[in-house]
């Protein structure tokens, strides 16, 4: 990531006073803030927003800020009143996501927050998610005068289109922009994002990219155990895919990149990792592929490090958490220019990038690739190594940082001098 990038994001913030840039506020603040962070969604809930914002949490914390956390209850909730988290919950009532019935979402709790928050005021409210929930937290929070922050972590306009509802799409943009709008400044994962946002409209973007564990995600897993269990030899080529398997994944473009690989390459193995509504209908259409369903911690980086190629088809992703988790256990990764692969990729160098929307390109680089076999796989070290720089100490450093630079906006009658003094680093 570079800094050019980092300084251009902090400046479209438009804050009262200078930003803290992140090499500056490396060490913890002088007082630990008391933050009340808002989540629809959350570890043991296995999707890229969850895990992150659990990152994200458990960063905070070993910095040494008080953290609350705001979530709905989880079923996996009733065998601990804790929630087997060490930071404080306030677990409030959800309801099942229409066609992700695992997931939950988060009701409104305006009145539950306004008397938490009254009773053990926080420094800052910081909302990861828009539902209910999250909208419910932004008007208490407000009420209250506390300042906000934000992230915008879901493509859920481009998502509509997916389920028979593009007649919301305008309406899906209005609220969100609506919403951001509310917050002090909302957090994007990429420039391109900011830049989009910008343009329909949403104000005080700031660009704080997100993280990998490369001690989980590592191509030491590599088991040629599980390969065998996959039917696929050491010279064989075992094609990947992570991710929820729903229609905004572009999964049909998925299973035709494989058919052209599988022409060239008969021995080739497409092995999908995760579960959704299409599972069925993707099996019918695809019945040699391997259907691995839902894996997590280390048996998931096993199955990262075990492939040799990954696919990512999707164009829907805000980032696309996949995508360096794939590159940091040393797989060539082939996607479009978009989301986390556009930021992070160098065609032909770590990986491959088809131009945005151009399917046949997409399957010709597929096919290509499936041709060179070993050769390609070669650039899996490449890949590795650019995903060495993405470490979650660093981006949770952004975070920190944003939270700090939102604090001096909110109370920018003080003296400047006053509040560095109290928030800023040492």
């Amino acid at each position: 990531m570079e800094l050019t990038h980092r300084h251009g994001s902090m400046r479209s913030m438009k804050l009262h006073l200078p930003i803290v840039m992140p090499d500056e506020a490396a060490a913890p603040t002088r007082r630990p803030l008391r933050i009340a962070l808002v989540t629809e969604t959350y570890p043991p809930e296995v999707n890229g927003v969850a895990l992150t914002v659990a990152r994200v949490a458990e960063g905070l914390q070993q910095r040494g800020h008080d953290l609350q956390l705001v979530r709905p209850r989880q079923a996996a909730d009733a065998a601990s009143a804790q929630g087997g988290h060490r930071h404080r919950e306030l677990l409030v009532a959800g309801a099942p996501i229409p066609c992700y019935p695992h997931l939950r979402l988060g009701l409104p709790a305006g009145r539950t927050l306004r008397q938490r928050w009254r009773s053990r005021r926080p420094d800052l409210v910081h909302i990861a998610t828009e539902g209910p929930l999250g909208w419910s937290a932004l008007r208490a929070a407000r009420e209250l005068d506390l300042p906000v922050t934000s992230d915008f972590r879901t493509n859920f306009q481009a998502y509509s289109g997916h389920y028979r509802m593009g007649w919301l799409r305008g309406a899906i943009a209005a609220y969100l922009r609506h919403f951001h709008n509310r917050s002090g400044c909302t957090m994007v994962p990429n420039e391109a994002l900011r830049a989009e946002l910008q343009a329909a409209g949403f104000e005080r973007t700031v660009v704080v990219a997100r993280g990998v564990d490369t001690q989980r995600f590592d191509p030491a897993r590599r088991s040629q155990a599980l390969r065998g269990q996959w039917g696929v030899a050491e010279d064989d080529n075992a094609v990947l895919y992570v991710g929820r398997l729903a229609a905004e994944k572009n999964l049909g473009l998925l299973l035709q990149a494989f058919a052209a690989m599988r022409q060239v390459n008969p021995r080739a193995r497409l092995v999908l990792v995760g579960d959704g509504p299409l599972r069925s209908a993707l099996q019918q259409r695809c019945p040699e592929a391997l259907f691995a369903g839902q894996r997590s911690g280390i048996d998931l980086a096993a199955h990262y490090a075990s492939a040799d190629l990954f696919l990512f088809p999707s164009l829907t992703e805000t980032f696309g958490n996949v995508t360096p988790e794939a590159m940091a256990s040393g797989l060539p990764v082939l996607a479009f220019d978009h989301a986390a692969a556009g930021q992070l990729i160098e065609h032909g160098h770590n990986g491959w990038l088809a131009p945005q929307g151009d399917d046949a390109a997409f399957v010709q680089l597929a096919q290509r690739l499936a041709q060179e076999g070993p050769a390609a796989r070669r650039s899996g070290e490449a890949a590795r190594r650019s995903a060495l720089e993405l470490g979650w100490d660093g981006i949770v450093r952004q975070v920190e940082t944003v939270f700090i630079s939102a604090l001096i906006a909110h109370r920018s009658l003080r003296p400047a001098s006053s509040l560095l003094a109290r928030w800023g680093p040492t």
